[in-house]
């Protein structure tokens, strides 16, 4: 049997994940109240169109892409750095996956971080989204000599 080491609780973990849910009402509250604005706030150009192009399923879409940006957030540690929430975007490829970009300072602090590669999940039933995202860092945990070897 191979001995297991301790892996130093300081070290940087390599994989993160972040996952949120979202009431479909509160987003769809909230286009009502503050419109434009609020859209424009959060949402980039390209989110919005996508969007807009099913008016039956607006308020769904926008709230499962709000709920990837909380997600993301969280698995990239991202929460302090003052990131606008249009530098990260949802973006939908011609296969119907989604994939998730980060743009100006999102991208600056997730390269900071030393992230490379991002999974992002999406969903939506009723009056919920979620999302979820799995950040894998560059960076590997270390292993200290200095720690004990179990076996």
């Amino acid at each position: 049997m191979l001995p297991t080491r301790v892996i130093h609780p300081s070290a940087p973990a390599n994989l993160r994940v972040g996952i949120d849910l979202v009431r479909v009402s509160h987003i769809a509250e909230s286009v009502e109240r503050f419109g434009e604005r609020f859209l424009t706030r959060i949402f980039t150009s390209q989110e919005i169109a996508y969007a807009a192009s099913s008016p039956a399923c607006r308020n769904e879409r926008l709230a499962a892409r709000f709920a990837a940006k909380e997600a993301a957030m969280k698995a990239l540690q991202l929460a302090d750095e003052g990131i606008a929430w249009t530098d990260l975007e949802v973006a939908r490829q011609p296969s119907g996956d989604c994939s998730l970009r980060l743009n100006g300072a999102a991208q600056r602090a997730a390269e900071r971080a030393g992230t490379y590669e991002l999974a992002l999940s999406l969903s939506h039933e009723g009056d919920l989204a979620t999302a979820i995202v799995v950040a894998q860092r560059t960076m590997s945990s270390e292993v200290h000599d200095d720690l004990p070897v179990f076996s």
